[in-house]
C-alpha cells in the first residue's frame, strides 16, 4: 500500500467516523434529550393533540431514527463516491 492510498484511506475513515459521531449525537438527543430531559419544557407544546414530550418519547424519536438511517445511507454513498470506493 502506498502512502497516498493509506492517506486516502485515512482521509475516508475520517469522514466515515465523522459522520456517524454527528447521526449519533442527534440521535442521543432526540432520545434522551427530547424523551427524557426536557420533557416537561415540550410537553407544554401540543401536537397533533398528544404532549410533544409525550409524542417524541413515544413515536417522535421512531421516525428521526428512520430518517437518519436514511440520511446516512445518502450521505455515504456520496463520501464513497468522493473517496471512489463506491460500488456500481
Amino acid at each position: 500500500m502506498t502512502d497516498k492510498d493509506s492517506s486516502s484511506n485515512e482521509a475516508y475513515w475520517r469522514e466515515n467516523i465523522g459522520l456517524v459521531l454527528k447521526l449519533l449525537l442527534v440521535w442521543f438527543l432526540v432520545s434522551f434529550g427530547c424523551g427524557i430531559l426536557f420533557v416537561d419544557q415540550l410537553n407544554q407544546i401540543q401536537f397533533f393533540g398528544f404532549k410533544l414530550g409525550f409524542w417524541f418519547a413515544q413515536q417522535g424519536a421512531i421516525y428521526v431514527f428512520v430518517a437518519l438511517i436514511f440520511f446516512y445511507v445518502a450521505k455515504m454513498n456520496k463520501i464513497d463516491q468522493k473517496h471512489n470506493v463506491h460500488e456500481d
